[in-house]
C-alpha cells in the first residue's frame, strides 16, 4: 500500500468484480457496448441493467467517461473509461484521458473508494508496463491537484504475473518520487 495525499493506493490481484466500495471502472468502449474482458465479467455478474443505462447514455468520446449505477455487482456505481473504440486499440493520449475523466466522474459523484483494472491491456492491446506507468501518474496528477473525495484507489490485476509486473512498476515509483 502507498499514499498520495491522503488517498491509499493498492494493488490487488484477482477479480475486479468483486470489489465492495462505491465504485468500480470498466474498460470501455466508446459505443458502451459490454463485450469480452473486464466488461464482460461485468456484464455477467452486474446485470442487464448496467448495459441498459449504457444504451440510454449512448455514445461517449474517445478518452470520456460516463457512470451507470451497479447493477447486481456489490458496488453502487460502474463508471466507464471509454480508451478505444468498438474493435480499436487504446493510445496513450486515450488511456491518459479515461482514467482522468473517470477519477472526475468519482468526484461528481463523491465517490471515496473506487478500483481500476489495468484498462486498455485486453483486447486493446495497450502494453502492460506503460499502463502502469500512466496510471500512477495520472493519480498522482490528479490527486495532487484536483479537488476528490477519494480514500482508497485499488488496481486489480488478475493474474499473478500482471499483478506482479504492476507491483514492480508501482514500487519503482514510489521509492523515488
Amino acid at each position: 500500500m502507498w499514499q498520495i495525499s491522503n488517498t491509499k493506493i493498492v494493488l490487488q490481484q484477482g477479480d475486479i468484480t468483486e470489489f465492495s466500495g462505491d465504485a468500480i471502472v470498466n474498460a470501455a468502449n466508446t459505443s458502451l457496448i459490454l463485450g469480452a474482458g473486464v466488461a464482460g465479467a461485468i456484464k455477467k455478474k452486474g446485470g442487464k441493467t448496467i448495459q441498459d443505462e449504457c444504451n440510454e447514455i449512448g455514445q461517449i468520446q474517445l478518452g470520456g467517461a460516463a457512470i451507470t449505477t451497479g447493477g447486481d455487482l456489490k458496488v453502487r456505481y460502474v463508471i466507464h473509461a471509454a480508451s478505444m473504440h468498438l474493435g480499436g486499440k487504446t493510445t496513450e493520449e486515450s488511456l491518459r484521458d479515461s482514467l482522468e475523466n473517470s477519477l472526475k466522474e468519482g468526484s461528481s459523484a463523491r465517490i471515496s473508494s473506487i478500483a481500476f483494472p489495468a484498462i486498455g491491456t485486453g483486447i486493446a492491446g495497450f502494453p502492460l508496463e506503460k499502463c502502469a506507468n500512466i496510471m500512477i501518474n495520472t493519480f498522482k496528477e490528479y490527486l495532487t491537484n484536483e479537488q476528490h473525495y477519494y480514500d482508497l484507489i485499488e488496481v486489480f490485476l488478475y493474474s499473478k504475473k500482471d499483478y506482479q509486473r504492476f507491483m514492480s512498476i508501482f514500487e519503482e515509483f514510489f521509492t523515488y518520487n
